[in-house]
């Protein structure tokens, strides 16, 4: 896949711009610097992923950049800092749009099902419409909102897997334990939601044949792992919040408000390794006022 090269080589280029921008406002504002994620182990270790992969990966974090930017975007209040969030979104927008095009083009797009288009509109005209936990009574058919959202948790979970599992087969720690679980927890998931649309005769999104290769040589450092991780359990998080708020039928807000309870111990579990390792960075907060007025300082 020629032209995947070419989009590799402009999401690393995009991405050093976006942190070395980013650095330029610490010394302005007399901030310390972070310390930051290790870059990969290894350049010339064997390939762990397939291209089909990287270009779906892609996307998915494509959609993550686009999200993060604009609520970035959204509370800035400077005209400087709106300008560097309002670049960086249109930056990543136009790699996300690049990139869906190469895949629908090499037909590596999710496909997601099929609803015929509604020939007129109408009204909701019964409470009935927004109920779903009784087991003893019929529900009512998925929307299109609610199909959408089942079908995209579908796919990150799907996502989830794959990267799991090569983090897993690379790592000889406790990291790998940890990501074992996570293969596990998206694998469940995937289940629950897959089963939701079955029941209404839907079919699950169809993915392309992405995957990861058999290489066992470590090519990322067990921080740079965790940190990824940690990043799309709260994309994950986001998305089934979202999810159960533009869903109208209870059983489903019910099952996302479960799977996030899931999602929130896993990534507080992960926090945890992060911490004892010394991997986690604190951002700043306010001062301890309790502390100062005792004297102390903040540790």
């Amino acid at each position: 896949m020629g032209s995947l090269v070419g989009f590799v080589q402009i999401t690393g280029n995009l991405l050093s711009t976006f942190v070395e921008r980013r650095f330029f406002y610490c010394p302005k504002e007399e901030h310390p610097r972070a310390k930051g994620r290790e870059k990969p182990q290894r350049n010339q270790a064997p390939d762990l992923y397939t291209d089909t992969f990287k270009l779906t990966f892609m996307l998915h974090m494509g959609r993550v950049g686009m999200v993060v930017h604009t609520g970035n975007l959204a509370v800035a209040s400077r005209r400087d800092i709106q300008d560097f969030y309002g670049h960086a979104l249109h930056q990543v927008q136009n790699l996300y749009r690049a990139a869906s095009e190469t895949a629908l083009e090499k037909g590596l797009f999710f496909k997601r099902p099929y609803i015929p288009y509604p020939k007129q509109f109408s009204f909701v005209n019964d409470v009935g419409y927004l109920k779903g936990i009784n087991p003893l009574k019929n529900h009512r058919i998925l929307n299109a909102i609610e199909i959408t959202h089942l079908s995209l948790n579908i796919e990150t979970n799907q996502i989830g897997i794959m990267l799991t599992s090569s983090f897993m087969q690379s790592s000889q720690s406790q990291v790998s334990q940890y990501m074992k679980r996570g293969k596990e927890i998206s694998k469940k998931h995937i289940d629950i939601l897959s089963k939701t649309l079955m029941k209404d005769d839907i079919p699950s999104p169809i993915s392309p044949n992405h995957a990861i290769t058999d290489s066992t040589t470590p090519v990322f450092s067990d921080k740079l792992m965790m940190f990824q991780v940690s990043l799309l359990n709260s994309a994950g998080f986001g998305n089934y919040a979202t999810a159960a708020a533009a869903s109208q039928r209870s059983d489903l807000t019910l099952n996302y408000e479960r799977l996030s309870a899931e999602v929130g111990q896993y990534a507080q579990d992960g926090a945890e390794i992060m911490i004892k390792n010394k991997w986690l960075e604190e951002p700043p907060a306010a001062p301890d006022r309790d502390q100062l007025g005792k004297g102390l300082k903040r540790k």
